[in-house]
């Protein structure tokens, strides 16, 4: 399937053929190099957020397929492992490549798939690719240490893979996290079975067509499933020794669990996020409400991200000011199909992302909050999963909105009247993932910061990722770090080799 122009000038345009397009690709997994349907031969139906019509057949794998996959892998794994770093490194620069020339082919898909705009899922293509290469050029950093722990001999240290890893991503950004996450643990020399999520399965089952003629047989192995049971398969198989999880804090502890119950693994957790923005009545208003927005998330993914800045907490001095400026912002967001470039807020993921947000304005106004933008779904669009943007003031800490993940657009605006305030509720969930801190005072600013119990601050900003740094959460928000050479090096293990030099 490819998104090439019509060769009939008379024919329907490229957007509008390809649903069908879509519907009518034999979508497969991809296990030791082939593509394959799922061992019991069932599928199950993924549908188009802004229609709520069926999209495609998909291969609802099974116990089966996972064990199929972990054997290709475990079999293709002495090579890979065996292969130098660099080299490696050079293979997955082609897998860049290969996403790069399908921009618009990856974009449109998780559009029609997940309802995100299409214009937001080419930046998503772009930064998978900007992933790849970066964990390429890290290769040389699997590096061991000589370790002066004697005077007469020889101490060093190795890094090396653990072998098969299990790499289970979301819905929230699909091409994104499939090709992206599999950057590190190839590039550390494992081999990977993903599993992507059953909402947006599409775009990494089509990646996975595309990659495979350009990595061994075996090394990259895709299994699409709906429900738990190809995850927790992968995560209770005794050959998979290193998990990765990206989702909910529920199903995370549910995996430490199912993987601690089979035997000792490595895993590592991207959690949930109830993560606040706290303006100080010296900030910039005008930056700060426009932070407000981005950080939320509301434009690309509809509220739907694990750092969404879902409570913003506002010095009662400023409250108004800043919710007058954010409100107006938030009115200015153009909701509409994911495939219009002018669309910048499309449909929530699911029937049930929609029922859920639903229930959480409700949860808002039986509470006491007062709405003050939105709380409903789109008049003007009669059919997909839309809900305006919304936004609610008068929230109290104890409200199930200031203290819930909702993943979906809800933001919540509370008030505090010193620093002491703002930090007690900011820490005050279960939470830690990111934090947020607007003042021009630069050591409020840092002292803010320090007292956060997250694991990513801004401060005078909101929602940017800079690949390098490690991006991860304290608490229930999971723990390991991403985006950087600490996420590769998670996905080795150190050996120490110690040389006699002297036996006597």
């Amino acid at each position: 399937m490819t998104l090439s122009k019509a060769s009939n000038p008379g024919m329907a345009t490229p957007l509008e053929l390809a649903p069908k397009a879509v519907s009518a690709h034999p979508w497969r997994h991809l296990i030791g190099g082939e593509l394959v349907e799922s061992a019991s031969g069932m599928t199950f139906t993924t549908f188009d957020p802004a229609t709520e019509d069926e999209l495609a057949e998909v291969p609802d794998g099974g116990v089966l397929d996972v064990a199929l996959a972990v054997e290709a892998a475990s079999a293709a794994f002495p090579a890979w492992r065996d292969i130098a770093p660099r080299d490696r490194g050079r293979l997955i620069r082609q897998l860049a490549i290969a996403l790069r020339e399908r921009v618009e082919e990856f974009a449109f898909i998780d559009a029609v798939d997940g309802g995100f705009p299409i214009t937001n899922m080419h930046n998503d293509v772009a930064w998978a690719a900007e992933l790849l290469e970066l964990f390429a050029d890290w290769a040389i950093e699997l590096k061991g240490e000589t370790i002066p722990a004697s005077g007469e001999h020889l101490h060093y240290t190795l890094r090396e893979p653990f072998g098969v890893v299990g790499r289970i991503v979301p819905f929230n950004h699909p091409i994104f996290f499939a090709a992206g996450k599999i950057a590190a643990p190839l590039v550390a020399g494992n081999t990977v079975v993903l599993k992507p999520a059953d909402q947006t399965p599409l775009s990494a089952l089509r990646m996975g067509e595309v990659f495979a003629g350009l990595l061994p047989p075996g090394v990259l192995n895709i299994v699409a499933g709906q429900g738990g049971e190809v995850g927790e398969a992968l995560v209770a198989h005794p050959d998979v020794h290193r998990l990765a999880f990206i989702g909910s804090d529920r199903v995370g502890r549910a995996i430490q669990a199912n993987a601690a119950a089979v035997g000792v693994k490595e895993v590592t957790l991207e959690l949930g996020g109830k993560n606040a923005m706290i303006v100080f009545p010296d900030a910039d208003l005008d930056r700060a409400a426009r932070g407000v927005v981005a950080g939320m998330n509301f434009v690309g993914s509809q509220g739907q991200s694990c750092g969404s800045n879902s409570r913003l907490l506002v010095h009662s001095e400023v409250a108004d000011l800043l919710a007058e400026r954010v409100v107006r912002l938030v009115g200015e967001i153009r909701i509409g199909s994911p495939l219009h470039s002018e669309t910048q807020m499309g449909p929530l993921v699911s029937e049930a992302q929609l029922q859920r947000t639903e229930r959480y304005v409700e949860f808002a106004r039986e509470e006491g909050a007062e709405l003050l933008f939105g709380g409903s779904r789109p008049a003007h669009l009669k059919r997909g999963w839309y809900y305006e943007p919304t936004v609610f003031g008068s929230v109290t800490p104890q409200m199930r909105v200031a203290q819930e993940e909702v993943f979906g657009p809800l933001l919540s605006l509370l008030t505090f009247t010193d620093s002491a305030e703002a930090v007690a509720m900011a820490n005050g969930v279960e939470f830690g993932l990111t934090g947020s801190v607007w003042t021009r005072d630069v050591q409020r600013a840092h002292s803010v910061a320090r007292q956060l119990d997250t694991g990513y601050v801004w401060i005078n900003g909101s929602s940017r990722h800079f690949w390098g740094v490690p991006f991860g959460g304290v608490k229930s928000s999971g723990v390991g770090r991403e985006e950087s050479l600490e996420e590769l090096l998670s996905f080795t293990q150190t050996k120490a080799v110690h040389v006699i030099l002297d036996p006597a």
